[in-house]
């Protein structure tokens, strides 16, 4: 089975309120789309990069779906101390490479998969099914257990919007019952609101306190392709050892020039390094002056600087 890229939802701000629609968590983690053929189990992130051997928990397929052949979609998350999802926990058991490591993470980051589709059954395409039966699917060929839940449906968006608000959960996404499996789309019978912003950006500089990075520059690029500067931040979700972390790395891309286009805060005690490190921010809302106000940093990214666009803001 080769990798595709999975359906997902548009950003909206109002949630519908009608029996034809459902609601679901929007769970704060790694989207990963599970491929069985009765043979092999093969696990492929949203950019079909392949993620197996980083989430060994899944591959003994048949001891949590009794299908023949399958192809699940969901999301692997992890919780923080708070007992709530934690993108940067998530993310210390997928930007591992060594096995050893993995090993030792499996029970430092113990990980679940939300699923919440399902594209192919048993050597048919159901992606035209409508979603009511392909969630009602899933329940008849998932036996959740300590590393797999099926993501539960809503009727009302509103009550579930509210309490992930409370909770302080990233959000809900709203699907229509009806609505087919559009691979490779983003499409309007599938809404995501909300609860905190976050955007996908590059770093294109730093600051030092004790010889150790205590805030970074960051930017996105236009469309001209222009580096701009959109904020910085020292603020989020890393260690002290994470930070210590990202110095070494930052340190080696050091560069003489300034990688963005348009003037920077705090420039004079700034260290410019080749765009190159990419990280997922949180932030509260856009300023008029096109900066992130509050921004912090959730974790590092192995995605390509290209990918961080206004377009995807």
């Amino acid at each position: 089975m080769d990798p595709l890229f999975p359906m997902e939802p548009k950003s909206a701000t109002n949630i519908p309120a009608s029996s034809k629609w459902i609601a679901q968590i929007k769970w704060d983690g790694v989207h990963i789309l599970t491929y069985s053929d009765g043979q092999t189990t093969r696990l492929f992130n949203r950019k079909k990069r392949e993620r197996t051997a980083n989430y060994p928990e899944l591959a003994p397929i048949q001891t949590y779906c009794s299908a023949e052949s399958v192809i699940l979609d969901g999301e692997v998350i992890a919780l923080g101390d708070n007992g709530r999802p934690s993108f940067h926990k998530v993310m210390r058991r997928d930007g591992v490479r060594n096995l050893d490591r993995v090993r030792l993470l499996q029970h430092q980051v113990p990980i679940t998969y939300m699923i919440f589709d399902v594209l192919f059954y048993n050597g048919e395409w159901i992606t035209k099914w409508p979603l009511e039966k392909r969630i009602s699917l899933l329940s008849e060929i998932i036996t959740p257990n300590d590393h797999v839940q099926l993501v539960r449906s809503h009727h009302d968006g509103e009550a579930l919007f509210k309490a992930v608000k409370s909770s302080e959960m990233e959000g809900i996404v709203v699907k229509q019952l009806q609505s087919h499996y559009y691979i490779g789309e983003k499409n309007e019978v599938w809404l995501k609101i909300k609860n905190t912003l976050d955007v996908n950006a590059v770093i294109g500089g730093f600051t030092l306190s004790g010889g150790v990075v205590n805030a970074v520059l960051l930017g996105l690029y236009d469309d001209q392709g222009q580096f701009v500067y959109i904020g910085h931040t020292g603020t989020g979700k890393f260690t002290v050892q994470d930070w210590r972390n990202l110095t070494s790395k930052l340190i080696t891309i050091k560069t003489s020039e300034r990688p963005f286009v348009n003037l920077v805060e705090r420039h004079r005690d700034a260290y410019w390094v080749k765009p190159e490190v990419t990280a997922k921010i949180h932030f509260a809302e856009w300023t008029e002056a096109g900066k992130l106000r509050q921004p912090s940093i959730q974790a590092l990214l192995d995605i390509p600087p290209s990918e961080c666009t206004f377009q995807y803001t």
